[in-house]
């Protein structure tokens, strides 16, 4: 913008400007553009709280034909000194050519000051848009969230229509989903400790009197151990941390089995069980950063044998190989079938 208009600060204005950013000497500085520079039009001095002399050493420096800039300090700071509000004055009723000119100077104006001394930086045409009640719904305006496109305001509709669910060791929540327990601190301490591989495999149970998941076993199991592991008449859920190889490669993944008995337990157990199943996994995954490799469902720990883990981590991948397919026929109504058989005895050849 300098390059513009050519205008720069006098040197009166620039020792105004050392001292204003250097200490409290100043409230208010009016610079205007006189002569082709930056030239200072009035100061004031502090005699109160910021905003309690604010609309008294503003107002009375706007004129309502010529524009001019406020530089008003606050009594915050930051790293470099006082904070400062640049006002820039643009009334309606002044002339095209002074409008343009202290627009295109507002960039040499703020170099000139200082642009990490300025907090805020207001532009008003009515003395509405520069007072105290304007200067906070500009701050107002500044802190409330940009405008959506219409896209975004759609999406938003739709993440407030759904439930949303903050899960951790001492929240519970319902859900449209379903139903998020707290967890114990020792079972969470457990599923921390499964993370750090410094267990492999992590029984919980629900409290159904408490309404909270608690720990129910942490013993070393290998994949011939988990049939034994899993109740005959109660559910639970179980982290078990399967160490094998495929293709060559040692693996250890992360299966989450959530075993259920069927109808040997009681109704509410089943609907409790299943409605908390799929709020835990998320929270283990999404809090604790497990990564689950396959979540299985059983209703009998005999279903646990080494085959099966293998092929539900590992599914096999069955290759189709296409079949030649014939050609169809000509499209439309076929004409009737000729028959062609050799001339009999006596008949001579068409």
């Amino acid at each position: 913008m300098s390059h513009q208009t050519g205008i720069q600060a006098g040197n009166d204005v620039k020792e105004i400007f050392a001292n204003a950013r250097s200490g409290d000497q100043y409230r208010v500085l009016k610079i205007i553009i006189e002569d082709e520079q930056l030239t200072l039009g009035s100061t004031r001095k502090a005699s109160k709280k910021w905003d309690q002399e604010y609309d008294s050493l503003v107002l009375p420096l706007l004129e309502d034909a010529m524009p001019c800039y406020i530089l008003y300090r606050l009594d915050s700071t930051n790293n470099q000194g006082y904070e400062w509000i640049l006002l820039a004055w643009s009334p309606d009723h002044s002339t095209v050519r002074h409008k343009m000119l202290y627009a295109a100077t507002r960039a040499t104006l703020k170099k000139e000051f200082g642009g990490g001394h300025i907090k805020d930086e207001i532009f008003g045409t009515t003395k509405d848009d520069l007072n105290l009640s304007g200067y906070k719904k500009y701050l107002t305006s500044q802190a409330a969230p940009l405008p959506l496109t219409a896209a975004e305001e759609e999406l938003r509709q739709i993440k407030l229509n759904e439930v949303q669910t903050d899960i951790s060791v001492d929240t519970k929540q319902q859900t449209l989903q379903g139903v998020a327990f707290p967890i114990h601190k020792d079972a969470a301490e457990a599923l921390a400790h499964f993370k750090e591989k410094r267990i492999n495999y992590v029984q919980l149970e629900i409290d159904t009197e408490k309404e909270m998941i608690r720990l129910c076993n942490t013993e070393p199991t290998e994949i011939k151990d988990l049939p034994k592991r899993v109740p005959k008449d109660f559910p639970r859920y179980h982290f078990f941390l399967y160490k094998h190889s495929h293709e060559g490669d040692y693996l250890e993944s992360t299966v989450f089995i959530y075993s259920m008995p069927g109808y040997k337990c009681s109704i509410r157990d089943r609907m409790l069980y299943s409605s908390c199943k799929n709020n835990l996994v998320d929270m283990v995954e999404s809090k604790l950063q497990i990564e689950i490799e396959k979540k299985l469902e059983i209703e009998d720990g005999s279903e646990l044998t080494t085959d099966f883990l293998y092929g539900e981590v590992h599914p096999k991948q069955h290759a189709y190989k296409e079949r030649f397919a014939k050609p169809k026929g000509p499209a439309g109504k076929r004409g009737g079938r000729r028959i062609t058989r050799p001339p009999g005895e006596g008949e001579e050849e068409d």
